[in-house]
């Protein structure tokens, strides 16, 4: 993968918004970073907008309900807001999480990294001092609503090359959105 930007047209001219999305290992840092390196765009990590106190949650092993979700999706959703071309990490696990994130960015887009929870457990595992224990990756996948087939949205596989991925979404990004 080259490290000079690429030119996407759509993208340039009608500058929106990527939220690289999915569970906890699958990814999300690795592309997000990849695909706003390739574009020029801005990186937001998700994480760095939650709370003390959420934090201190997931590092004891506790999961996040909506209640404590609500103001970190605030928080991201004006990241979103202040500034065009932003490639934001978010796990945005509800279909309520991601519909929050397109109301403060209009045609906005999520890549989602999709794996199975082995995949994920084994990942998280091997992400020592990360403040999501594997104990949480269950969870995750409880909460998550399958958002394949929402319009603005494109699944891939996690376990792909990050050059394949990157390219993936790049390609993708450079796409209108369709209309419902």
């Amino acid at each position: 993968m080259s490290d000079t930007p690429t030119t996407v047209p759509h993208a340039r001219s009608a500058p929106h918004h990527l939220v690289v999305m999915g569970v906890a290992g699958c990814g999300k840092s690795s592309l997000a970073q990849a695909v706003a390196r390739q574009l020029g765009w801005r990186l937001h990590e998700g994480d760095d907008y939650h709370s003390a106190e959420n934090v201190r949650k997931m590092r004891a092993g506790i999961a996040l309900n909506d209640e404590d979700r609500a103001g970190w999706l605030e928080c991201l959703g004006a990241v979103l807001a202040a500034e065009p071309g932003v490639v934001l990490t978010c796990s945005a696990l509800r279909r309520a999480y991601r519909d929050r994130l397109r109301a403060a960015a209009p045609g906005l887009r999520f890549a989602f990294m999709g794996l199975d929870q082995d995949a994920a457990r084994q990942r998280v595992a091997a992400r020592p001092g990360h403040i999501f224990p594997v104990s949480l990756v269950a969870s995750q996948f409880q909460t998550l609503e399958d958002p394949s087939g929402e319009t603005g949205v494109l699944t891939l596989d996690a376990l792909q090359p990050l050059d394949l991925l990157c390219r993936q979404v790049c390609d993708w990004l450079g796409r209108p959105i369709p209309q419902d």
